[in-house]
């Protein structure tokens, strides 16, 4: 189409109109019959990469001024502009939503994680078909469209082989798609899909595999094939890591490489980066440090054995960064050897939310154990210093790392109201398009503005309908404005920011925030009311850092931001607030639709089966029994019946040596195992465990008694159960054990049922116990 946007406001185009025909004989139709040509973008249309880095603070890269080797992101920036006002909406979820569709969190539906969804319309974790995203605006307008990596956007209940599919990667706008749906993963054994078929690696970690190299393999890949067939069509690559996100997975020589490099401790760690972000120039020469958040520790208040756990995490820390960020250099290395560096627009964002405090005071090497309650002493951590970063742990670093890695912001992840939780880097590269290199750039802006940004750069419009649906307004702001003048006034002067309650308006510099939560409080005691949350207020336009609170010497404009705020909270569906965490990963207190809903029978049939936790039966914190009716050949049979979690938390229902066998795996610490005495001969048998809960809350302990064709074969005693979750990137998996294994009984691979399974049953007791009081989950448990 000779005119760019002819039409594009409503997507897609219509069908081509063909004149009637002339004639009966194709040979003496007038004029003849010419083939539709394909929708192209505009003339000059850019092709774009759109990488996102998970769990990074505007405080760890080196490109701006961290300890995080990152070489790639600095050659970026030195040939492009890095953003030093860049906002993100402080969770994982919420800025993907936002990044996808240039509207604010709360106004397509994700106020909090897809496993936090409830039914309020801000909080139902369903994009709105009036939003469409950027992948279905450029594929409708003739990119070619390709994610890869985490996507962490689907509705929880929506993630099985039943579906619905439509807001899969790939009924969201992306003709591929290659990675894994849920909020983390593990890197060595991850659980992925290819479009929405379920699929392995076909390499292990002992052969050289991890995600991110997988990743970025796939991406080349799939860029060269599609420059290969259609060089003159762009491409849209959408590549999100689950790196820096725990666990921190990564080769050994990147952990060794920083060894020694963070034994001067956080305190002066923040004091070393924000120097360096002056030299850099993306902070100002009188930026202050932030306050230190209460409660955290300083390094010299720790023990020589807690300093030593602390460093060893952050060396891991430093090396998955380092190598994360490897792997995008292989992709801008691939790009300049096919020639289109130059033509593509390349938007780095370092980090989806500021550094995470989710590994709590100390660290730890299960975060699913430290997010129910278990923290992990140094002197544990330290026994284990040699494997960090290996198969065998799924790391987090101290609170006090997360504030550092922050710098020069307080604090951190879930944290709206401050810039540590909301502030990222973001370095843009278009050689064709800016004009500058090595550029810095001040101007405000904010993850809904990517959108409109690319569309944009690529000259097209805003639709008006897609797919038959009115859209609403795109709520960003392009930037593409400052990108070839450096001094250009800010377009975007007011912006709303909120997570679990924490809260925050900013307005033409001024910025006014209430901090409602503790986000290393992974579970809660007691409820906070959102009256009793104290008010701050900054002048950013002074106080770059929001190091002063001046809410007192200016209470009118307190009073007039606070007012600000309600408006736009109004407006985009932020209420209700709703600060409730672990309470609202169950459908049920959340108030969401649930795939398995109240049924208390579910039967599988025959192996292979693989659901994420949200989609499989919920045997935590209540009486269940798992029943299974199997065939033995002659000479025995081995393997996994069915199995839920991994190495790091979960149950298994195996024969082991012949012999039925149901182990329980305690968060890693410990296994409790009943296991019959004999193998089972061949022929039909029909396996059971009853696992009896003791009731009275969440996390409490139970028997579990095994039988073997109606008769007690073995029994054992739980003392405590895992009450939340069991793994976030683990499954449900009938026939087999995927990823890593529940037990050492049985290995990670080539762990599948030997003998014939006809069908597995799940009953559900309906004594579910949640503990409630004042609408919040209690849970306790001793741990030695």
């Amino acid at each position: 189409m000779s005119d760019a946007h002819a039409g594009r406001e409503h997507l897609p185009l219509p069908d081509p109109q063909y004149p009637s025909a002339t004639s009966t004989d194709v040979r003496e139709q007038t004029p003849p019959y010419t083939p539709a040509q394909p929708l192209t973008p505009p003339d000059g249309a850019p092709n774009v990469v759109l990488v996102l880095i998970d769990d990074m603070g505007f405080g760890a890269p080196s490109a701006f001024g961290g300890p995080c080797e990152m070489p790639t992101a600095d050659r970026l920036a030195a040939g492009g502009l890095r953003y030093t006002r860049f906002h993100v909406t402080a969770v994982c979820s919420p800025t993907r939503q936002s990044l996808l569709t240039g509207r604010n969190h709360h106004s397509v539906g994700m106020g909090a994680t897809t496993e936090m969804a409830s039914a309020a319309p801000g909080y139902s974790g369903i994009r709105p078909h009036s939003a469409a995203t950027i992948a279905q605006v450029l594929r409708h307008n003739g990119y070619s469209t390709g994610a890869f990596g985490k996507w962490h956007q689907t509705p929880a209940r929506d993630v099985s082989p039943a579906g619905p599919f439509d807001r899969w990667p790939n009924g969201e706008g992306f003709e591929r798609f290659y990675g894994f749906l849920c909020a983390e993963m593990n890197h060595w054994n991850p659980v992925l899909f290819d479009g929405t078929t379920p699929v392995e690696p076909s390499r292990r970690p002992e052969d050289g595999y991890h995600l991110s190299e997988d990743l970025v393999d796939q991406t080349i890949e799939w860029v060269r094939t599609q420059q290969t067939l259609k060089p003159e069509v762009p491409f849209f690559a959408y590549l999100p890591f689950g790196a820096t996100h725990a666990p921190y997975h990564v080769p050994r020589e990147y952990r060794d490489k920083y060894r020694g490099r963070f034994d001067h401790g956080w305190d002066r760690q923040r004091e070393l980066t924000l120097q360096r972000q002056k030299e850099l120039g993306v902070v100002p020469q009188d930026a202050e440090l932030a306050p230190w958040a209460e409660g955290v520790p300083h390094w010299d208040e720790l023990t020589a054995e807690e300093r030593r756990s602390a460093a060893s995490l952050m060396e891991l820390y430093a090396g998955f960064a380092e190598h994360t960020d490897d792997q995008v250099g292989r992709l801008v290395d691939a790009l300049e050897e096919m020639g289109e560096l130059d033509n593509t627009l390349i938007v780095y964002i370092l980090g989806d939310n500021g550094a995470s405090a989710e590994g709590g005071l100390g660290g730890t090497l299960n975060e699913h154990r430290y997010a129910s309650g278990i923290p992990d002493t140094a002197e544990f951590i330290n026994s284990h210093a040699n494997s960090l970063g290996d198969p065998t742990t799924h790391a987090h670093y101290p609170v006090g790392w997360a504030l550092a890695m922050n710098t020069p912001y307080q604090w951190t992840k879930q944290v709206a109201s401050h810039f540590g939780g909301t502030r990222d880097g973001a370095i843009v590269h278009w050689p064709n398009g800016i004009d500058e290199r090595n550029g810095i750039r001040h101007q405000f802006h904010h993850v809904i503005d990517v959108m409109p940004t690319i569309l944009d750069a690529a000259g097209l419009p805003e639709p008006t309908t897609v797919e038959g649906i009115a859209q609403r307004p795109i709520e960003g702001t392009s930037m593409l404005y400052s990108f070839n003048e450096a001094d250009a006034p800010d377009r975007r002067r007011l912006q709303y920011f909120e997570m679990v309650g924490n809260r925050g308006i900013y307005h033409e510099g001024w910025m006014a925030v209430t901090r409602h939560g503790t986000p290393w409080e992974m579970v809660q005691q007691g409820r906070q009311y959102f009256d009793d949350d104290v008010w701050e207020l900054y002048d950013t336009n002074t106080d770059w850092t929001q190091a002063r609170d001046i809410s007192a010497e200016h209470p009118g404009k307190l009073r007039e931001l606070q007012q600000l705020f309600l408006i736009e909270a109004a407006k985009y569906n932020v209420f209700p607030l709703d600060d409730r965490m672990t309470e609202r990963e169950n459908p049920k207190e959340a108030g969401r639709l649930d795939l398995l809903g109240d049924r208390d029978t579910i039967t599988f049939h025959g192996p292979g089966l693989r659901l994420t936790e949200e989609t499989a039966p919920n045997v935590k914190n209540r009486s269940h029994t798992v029943t299974a009716l199997i065939d033995i050949p002659d000479g025995g049979a081995e393997g996994v019946i069915v199995a839920q979690g991994g190495r790091f938390g979960g149950w298994s229902l195996y024969l082991h040596e012949g012999r039925p066998t149901y182990v329980y795996n305690y968060f890693g610490f410990r296994e409790h195992k009943a296991g019959a005495a004999e193998p089972l001969p061949p022929g039909r048998h029909e396996l059971q465990m009853q696992f009896d809960y003791d009731g009275g809350g969440v996390g409490h302990g139970g028997r579990a008694v095994l039988l073997v064709d109606g008769e007690k074969a073995a029994d054992c005693r739980v003392e405590a159960t895992i009450p939340y979750y069991f793994a976030f990137d683990e499954t449900f998996d009938v026939g087999v054990d995927r990823a890593s294994p529940v037990t050492d009984d049985y290995q990670e691979v080539n762990n599948e049922f030997t003998g014939r399974l006809q069908w597995v049953r799940v009953d559900l007791a309906d004594d579910l116990c949640m503990d409630n009081e004042n609408g919040q989950e209690k849970f306790r448990v001793a741990h030695e």
